[in-house]
């Protein structure tokens, strides 16, 4: 390799963090299609209904978030697509392509909340139903090819592509069902798994003499001299956390406020060497646009030398640093 090319790919490749895997349960799964009726009948319907489909039909996906990564979660997934089958052989009805699809193109949508119904964010893709999965997926991912467009709150500008991992698939209904009663007939589960790539991630503030975590007692640095325990409280200053509560504003646009306090808003993990920690607070320190607090309880039963610390907000995990444990 010539050298110039061998000094990119080290600058370059060896820079690129790996994207995030989220998956993403959904239950209640429903399909309403436009089969053709009468307009002034959509979601008029109390019973359950079925329906036939039929080529370029409209339908609209609906279908309650559980879980991610599993974790409990809330919120609604919502598709919006048109089914037209794709295959690469003249077939009455289907659509003739070099593509072989079940349907698509269409728009959708993760709105993702904490279980007290607390928006966390969106994220938005561009999708082709059905079908094999993008090239570059992870091996999971079984079907679908979408393309993340954007988000918005803890995920706001993600980039990345998304598919099924498995499950039941959809119940298909007709327009007409009132979709008031979808989570009373029930419907399909189904696993979807994004790749994410983030415009940032959670990491721990650096400084000059290592990163910023601090004994919580009298907020003096952990070091070689001064090294955690296992129980005891440490604090660390980090940065890219996301919003704050209650006005969820995006960071940056104003320094935080001390009274009152605000929290941060995405879910907040640490662990310790692979061991999660108990998070005490997480909040926006006072006067600063972009510094998080983030107090933890170290495990217990680490062994003493060097420790691996990794903070995680809304499942995107921030880079690993390491300190002295006794």
């Amino acid at each position: 390799m010539p050298a110039c090319l061998a000094l990119w790919a080290v600058a370059g490749f060896a820079q690129v963090p790996p994207p995030v895997i989220l998956e993403i349960d959904i239950e209640n799964y429903v399909q309403y299609f436009d089969d053709g009726g009468d307009p002034s009948k959509f979601a008029t319907d109390v019973n359950q209904r079925t329906t036939t489909l039929g080529a370029f039909m409209a339908t609209l996906h609906l279908a309650d978030i559980v879980a991610v990564n599993g974790r409990p979660a809330k919120g609604t997934y919502i598709n919006r697509s048109q089914l037209v089958r794709f295959t690469p052989t003249m077939t009455p009805g289907q659509s003739i392509a070099d593509i072989s699809r079940s349907g698509g193109p269409g728009l959708q949508a993760f709105e993702i909340l904490h279980p007290d119904g607390t928006p966390i964010g969106t994220i938005m893709t561009q999708w082709l139903v059905s079908g094999s999965p993008p090239p570059g997926s992870p091996a999971a991912i079984t079907t679908g090819n979408g393309a993340i467009t954007g988000g918005t709150g803890a995920f706001l500008n993600v980039r990345g592509q998304s598919g099924y991992v498995g499950g039941a698939g959809s119940r298909n209904t007709s327009y007409v069902e009132d979709p008031a009663n979808r989570r009373l007939h029930g419907g399909g589960r189904l696993r979807m798994l994004l790749y994410l790539i983030p415009m940032s991630r959670p990491e721990i503030q650096a400084t000059a003499t290592g990163p910023a975590v601090y004994h919580a007692a009298d907020f003096s640095p952990v070091t070689a001299t001064s090294p955690a325990r296992g129980g005891e409280i440490l604090m660390v200053g980090a940065r890219n956390l996301g919003p704050t509560r209650p006005e969820l504003l995006p960071p940056g646009s104003r320094p935080f406020k001390a009274d009152p306090i605000e929290v941060v808003n995405s879910p907040v993990e640490v662990t310790v060497n692979g061991k999660e920690a108990e998070v005490i607070n997480q909040v926006g320190w006072p006067g600063t646009y972009d510094l998080y607090r983030v107090d933890f309880r170290v495990p217990s039963g680490l062994p003493p030398g060097m420790a691996t610390i990794q903070l995680t907000a809304a499942w995107i995990p921030g880079p690993e640093v390491k300190i002295p444990v006794r």
